[in-house]
């Protein structure tokens, strides 16, 4: 029995290493967008502000790094060299101005470092381009509804998207999919009929609060064709975890076609409903 719980324990282990060392792979066998067992790595971006905002955490990493190190290797070679046994006269200095200078104008220069790219990232997620189409997308306790305005490619019906339990990944998958063309200019209207929720998609790279009463926008462009899957990440109740997000990314005539199924497939749009005005 010992043997067997031995074997198995190697085994989880050897499992979780070959997850560490090739989680790419894993992903890219398991369907591009796809979460795979003992996955470690963050979701494959698939937008430029995604890929910007993964580079810059990376970026950050190695900067945390190596001041790390070198504050480290500032302790111990102190430890070392005013040690009691090399230093047995302590020394009586108060001050000394070059170093004063120094460790005020090297954090400065870091923080202007880090600045510069997380301003440019801000930038990128308020602007305002050009929208070739727009969702609106409303949560509620505890499930997504999509709404798709009519426009002359289609469009013009609402449906919900709630989880479903059978469906692979299991808490990922929803009965109903947004479905969005690749490499277009996808914009998204939030807003939340009950309690605060939050739309997020680690692929695309932003999260928006939905709030009632009040419409939030974001865009993106996905340049790669996909099933994605996000989680509603503001607490909003009992059910909180069971607010999957799921995306589909599709060519333009798979779009196409889509539509005209979708508009046979679910209800149209009441009159009452209205879109904000996208540029």
């Amino acid at each position: 029995m010992r043997t067997v719980r031995t074997i198995n324990r190697s085994l989880w282990s050897l499992a979780a290493l070959g997850a560490l060392l090739f989680p790419i792979s894993g992903t890219q066998a398991a369907g591009f967008g796809q979460p795979v067992p003992w996955e470690m790595d963050r979701q494959i971006p698939v937008t430029d502000n995604a890929r910007d905002i993964l580079n810059f955490e990376i970026g950050l990493h190695w900067l945390s790094l190596g001041i790390s190190v070198f504050v480290l290797g500032l302790i111990l070679w102190c430890i070392y060299r005013f040690s009691e046994k090399r230093n047995p006269t302590p020394s009586r200095t108060t001050h000394n101005t070059a170093i004063e200078i120094a460790w005020t104008i090297v954090p400065v220069l870091i923080l202007v470092a880090v600045a510069i790219p997380s301003f440019r990232l801000l930038r990128t997620q308020l602007s305002d381009p050009k929208a070739d189409m727009i969702v609106k997308v409303i949560g509620h306790a505890w499930y997504w509804s999509y709404e798709y305005p009519q426009t002359e490619a289609g469009g013009g019906f609402t449906f919900d998207a709630n989880i479903d339990e059978d469906k692979q990944p299991r808490l990922l998958q929803t009965d109903n999919e947004m479905v969005v063309p690749v490499n277009k200019i996808v914009k998204i209207q939030v807003t939340a009929a009950d309690v605060l929720h939050s739309w997020a998609m680690p692929a695309f790279g932003f999260k928006i609060d939905a709030v009632p009463g009040r419409l939030n926008q974001m865009w993106f462009k996905a340049d790669k064709e996909g099933t994605f899957h996000g989680q509603c990440s503001e607490l909003c109740g009992q059910r909180h975890a069971y607010m999957p997000i799921v995306v589909r990314v599709v060519s333009e005539q798979a779009y196409a076609e889509w539509l005209k199924e979708a508009k046979t497939k679910y209800a149209r749009i009441d009159n009452g409903t209205s879109f904000a005005e996208a540029r």
